[in-house]
This record gives structure tokens, C-alpha cells and sequence, in this order.
């Protein structure tokens, strides 16, 4: 593996049914990777596939990544992994004042972000070459929190600080995230509801950049991070300038 292509490289992308892990697991796929998509639900996993013209590069596995025994039995049977990434993220239910919070959404989203990831890293860590990588998605909440969003950013933080620690801890091996901002995918439907086109819009006329995001741009980010073999531990932010407003 070099810097400059990932051509006949074998590629787990987690939670890549929708979304940005979709078009990562597109992006791919056209520079002559071997992917391979895990995600929970095998009918979202059919739609993924039918999406990316069943692929013949392409391969799906049903993977819960917050079972252990699911994810090392999946690295168990890999014959060759050479990067892991995870745009997984359970928040359904997470949004909400403190007073209606269950904590049992809260507990998923830990489970999904934080948990899921560091099972990722320890039975997966193991499968990869020296030149592997391993990348995650936090987001920018753990910059910008918002009321309602307190779970969602007390655990994106959490991932920047295992993501710094299992650089040290796994090196050769890379570690790395991408920050993504408000990115216009499905999730949005958890966070905004009916109110998803209004609320995208108004944040569209904050941000420097003049838009919100799409799949594709955090897309790029990962496949920057899965090329250059030297960075490490580091939190990319591509978020159109949020940070800044």
C-alpha cells in the first residue's frame, strides 16, 4: 500500500448501507478496492448492494458491531483486511432535553459510537497490516453541542479521545476520524424529523461555506485518511466552517 491509490485493497466499511458510509463504500469501489459493507439490517445491506449495481468487487455481512462475539467472529473469518472504517451510529431517540431522555437511547448511542468502535479495534487491529488504518466519525457536536444533544456530543468527544490513545497504543497501525458537520443523509430523520428540510436549510445560510454537507465531501475525507500513511491520530473536521459560527 502507497499514498497515492488503494487499487485490489480489501476494505470493511461499517455501517455503509446509507449515508456517508454509501458513498465511501461508492468511492471505493471505483478506484479498485474489494469492499466489503456491514450493518445490522439485512434488507438495508440488499438495498445498499442493488444501489451500488451489486458491485462484483462488493460484499456485504450482517454485523452488529456492538456484540463481541458478532465482530470477532467476523475478523475471524477474514482471510485479509487492510483498512477498517466506521460510520455507524445508532441515535434514534437521542435528541431530546434531559427531562425526556431514556436512557436507553442514550446507552445505544454509546454503544454504537464509542463500544462498537473499540470493539472494531480489538479484534480487528489484529487482521491488518502494518500499513493498515483504522477510521472512525465523530462529529461536530463535540464542538457545538445543542440542547437536546448532549449525549451525541459527550460521545463524539469520547471517540476523539480513544481515537489518540489506540493511535499510540496500535502503531504502526493508523487511527484517525473525520468531524463531519451537518451532513444532508437519513440520520436526519432521528434528529429533525418533519423539520429536516427547514432546519438544513437555515444552517445551509449560516455556515461559511454556504451549504451543508453531502455524503460524498465526507466521503473524500475517510479516503484521504485511508491514503496518507502519515497521518495518525488525527481529528479531521470537514464541517463547512461550523466551528467558526
Amino acid at each position: 500500500m502507497n499514498d497515492t491509490g488503494i487499487e485490489g485493497a480489501e476494505i470493511v466499511v461499517v455501517g455503509g448501507s446509507s449515508g456517508m458510509g454509501l458513498a465511501l463504500a461508492r468511492r471505493l469501489l471505483s478506484e479498485g478496492a474489494h469492499v466489503t459493507v456491514a450493518g445490522r439490517a439485512a434488507a438495508r445491506l440488499e438495498a445498499a448492494k442493488r444501489s451500488l449495481d451489486d458491485h462484483p468487487r462488493l460484499r456485504t455481512a450482517v454485523l452488529d458491531l456492538t456484540r463481541e462475539d458478532e465482530v470477532a467472529a467476523f475478523f475471524g473469518a477474514r482471510d485479509r483486511v487492510d483498512h477498517i472504517v466506521s460510520t455507524a451510529a445508532d441515535i434514534e431517540g437521542a435528541y431530546q432535553l434531559l427531562p425526556d431522555m431514556q436512557l436507553s437511547a442514550a446507552q445505544r448511542v454509546v454503544e454504537s459510537k464509542f463500544y462498537g468502535p473499540l470493539l472494531l479495534a480489538k479484534h480487528g487491529a489484529p487482521c491488518l497490516p502494518p500499513s493498515g488504518s483504522i477510521t472512525y466519525t465523530s462529529g461536530v457536536a463535540a464542538y457545538r453541542p445543542a440542547a437536546r444533544g448532549s449525549v451525541v456530543a459527550a460521545v463524539n468527544a469520547a471517540l476523539e479521545g480513544l481515537v489518540r490513545a489506540l493511535a499510540v497504543e496500535l502503531a504502526p497501525l493508523r487511527i484517525n476520524a473525520v468531524s463531519p458537520g451537518w451532513v444532508n443523509t437519513p440520520i436526519w430523520e432521528f434528529v429533525a424529523g418533519d423539520a429536516r428540510k427547514a432546519t438544513l436549510e437555515a444552517m445551509a445560510q449560516r455556515l461559511p461555506a454556504g451549504r451543508v454537507g453531502r455524503p460524498e465531501d465526507i466521503a473524500d475525507a475517510i479516503r484521504f485518511l485511508i491514503g496518507n500513511g502519515f497521518a495518525t491520530g488525527t481529528i479531521l473536521h470537514v464541517e463547512g466552517g461550523h466551528r467558526l459560527v
